[in-house]
């Protein structure tokens, strides 16, 4: 799902007049083809969630996909739409820059935190398929169940240490706390390679670090039970929010992206 919010969508909809159902200049046939270079089919029922139109599926589209893809296809548009426009006027040159402003704010976005998909390869690297689930899980419910996102953020980190524990011939065993399991991991990892000066210094912060990020997953695990749904609480208490559901989703991929490079690139070290 992209980071796109309605103030962000409007310069698109006013570029490529979507009011009118349609996208720009382009025909079916130029529509599908552009979607396709990105190996996406946008006529598939995926994308019909708003309805049959062009400019529906579009929006399903930034509504559904990463603000990687998302900013990529937008970019592909807008490139499309100026090959057409010979003679664009101050307001639609204007809309552009807007355009190209969001475009840039959602690449930003994209390079602070490692996206679901980078975490789902690794997972595919592994055939680790409940992994798997856990990743397709937290992506289908920011908006719908952020309670849900929250409690599979944690598990995503726990599968990732055991996994990691596992590989190297260390099993945890029992039921351990959020901080305890990732503390055994990071003791199997060597997170600074020994060439590097300082090398035990840097290694303490790095563990520091990553530690202060299993400590935050922790806590919102903790405000899941207690304001989350389905935890015998009164009929009144307020649900979290897709925010946090998103920080929860960031913390713990920025986790399983470092522990399992860290795993996968020194794991021969371990034997």
């Amino acid at each position: 799902m992209s980071d796109l919010k309605t103030i962000d969508k409007k310069p698109f909809e006013l570029l490529f007049g979507m009011s009118s159902g349609y996208v720009a200049y382009f025909t079916n046939r130029t529509f599908e083809d552009l979607f396709s270079e990105h190996d996406i089919d946008i006529y598939s029922n995926k994308y019909a969630i708003n309805g049959n139109s062009k400019a529906n599926r579009l929006r399903a589209f930034w509504q559904i996909e990463s603000n990687e893809l998302v900013a990529d296809v937008l970019s592909a548009l807008i490139e499309y739409w100026s090959q057409f426009a010979t003679a664009p006027n101050e307001n639609e040159l204007e809309l552009m820059r807007q355009c190209q402003t969001v475009l840039h704010r959602l690449r930003e976005i994209q390079s602070l935190h490692p996206s679901l998909e980078s975490v789902k390869e690794i997972a595919e690297v592994y055939n680790d398929q409940y992994l798997s689930k856990q990743i397709i899980r937290m992506k289908a419910s920011i908006e719908s169940d952020p309670e849900l996102v929250i409690g599979t953020a944690k598990e995503l980190v726990e599968t990732c240490c055991r996994t990691i524990l596992s590989e190297r011939g260390k099993p945890i065993n029992g039921k351990p706390d959020m901080p305890a399991i990732v503390k055994a991991a990071l003791k199997e990892l060597p997170l600074i390679p020994d060439v590097i000066p300082e090398h035990t210094r840097g290694a303490e912060v790095i563990k520091r670090l990553v530690s202060n990020l299993a400590s935050i997953l922790h806590g919102l695990v903790e405000l899941r039970n207690l304001y989350g749904t389905g935890h015998g609480k009164e009929g009144k208490t307020e649900a979290l929010t897709p925010r946090h559901a998103k920080l929860a989703m960031g913390t713990a991929t920025t986790l399983v992206m470092f522990l399992f490079e860290t795993h996968k690139d020194t794991e021969h070290e371990s034997d």
